[in-house]
């Protein structure tokens, strides 16, 4: 069977991995041009672009896949790329682009996407995340078959993954993705496997259920400490590593990069964001309800401290005074 791959991060990388150890032929591999990034702000291939140079697999990174829009050349570049290939399907995983209907149909089984949720909860951009700050108990990967809604298409696998919210091993999104993109690559490579001997059934989503995971912004990221402490945990840990939990503090805006939530009332007249306590026990932030203990910590320019570490740096810090000033 020959496949088409379409992604961009490392969500995306592991799929493309999995397929090429799994010995399917990809005659193309499309992902977005490279991006400036780090220190010097030098032009960076994505995760994906990396790993088809190295296993020597061409690459086409078209700024749009519009006909109509504004860059219809590199359009019909990639539309001609694509019906050179001669694939059988299209693998999506988190590419980035929108794919017009032209690019739907043009593989005999269509386009297949890899997504990071139990359709049709956490349809969009950030279903990993949004997951994580819910609280659900549970996630997993649906191997869709595209349509030109938002995350719309049939089912044809679902597995099921649990979240890990309490003690030293609770999932942040980074360790989440990890997880789900691994067991991604597994499940498009058995759909396709199934897809080559006509075993592959579609089903399509319940009508009920539906949420949408919206963009994180980095707005998202300040700390409403008027918020309980299960909850402000649960964004903790949502936005790491982007775009990480912030507050001010005497001025300074500190990032908070885990904790640990009690649900104990606190002082029942201290404000929200109020410090409780700071000493060689830790950190205590009063919440809206709860205390939030938080546990690893970053100054701005600085690098994320243990709290004993971070007190030691922050000479002066005491009960009484409060977040978010």
């Amino acid at each position: 069977m020959r496949v088409i791959f379409a992604g961009t991060p490392e969500f995306a990388r592991v799929a493309l991995a999995q397929l090429h150890a799994a010995g399917f032929a990809i005659p193309l591999v499309l992902t977005q041009p490279d991006r400036p990034a780090g220190r010097g702000m030098k032009l960076q291939p994505s995760a994906v672009k990396q790993f088809a140079l190295e296993h020597g697999l061409p690459v086409a990174q078209p700024r749009s896949l519009r006909l109509d829009g504004k860059f219809p050349e590199d359009a019909q570049a990639a539309r001609d790329a694509i019906a050179a290939a001669q694939a059988d399907v299209m693998v999506v995983a988190a590419y980035g682009l929108i794919l017009p209907a032209w690019t739907l149909h043009q593989p005999r089984l269509g386009c297949l996407n890899i997504h990071a949720s139990l359709l049709p909860r956490w349809r969009g951009a950030a279903p990993i995340h949004r997951a994580i700050e819910a609280g659900d108990l549970e996630t997993g990967v649906t191997i869709m078959q595209m349509d030109e809604g938002l995350d719309t298409g049939d089912m044809l696998l679902a597995e099921r993954l649990p979240i890990r919210h309490d003690g030293p091993d609770a999932d942040t999104t980074a360790t989440l993705h990890d997880r789900l993109a691994v067991l991604g690559g597994r499940m498009v490579v058995e759909a396709l496997e199934l897809a080559a001997c006509g075993g592959l059934r579609a089903t399509p989503q319940p009508a009920d259920g539906i949420t949408y995971a919206h963009k994180i912004e980095k707005a998202e990221s300040l700390i409403d400490w008027t918020q309980p402490a299960t909850i402000l945990d649960q964004r903790v840990r949502a936005f790491d590593p982007f775009p990480g939990a912030s507050s001010l503090l005497q001025g300074e805006t500190i990032k908070v990069w885990a904790c640990r939530p009690a649900e104990r009332a606190g002082t029942p007249t201290a404000l929200p964001g109020t410090i409780l306590q700071a000493d060689a026990d830790g950190l205590a932030v009063q919440c809206g309800h709860g205390v939030l203990w938080p546990t690893l910590l970053q100054r701005a320019g600085g690098k994320r401290l243990p709290v004993a570490d971070f007190l030691r740096g922050f000479p002066g810090l005491q009960a009484g005074i409060v977040f978010g000033n």
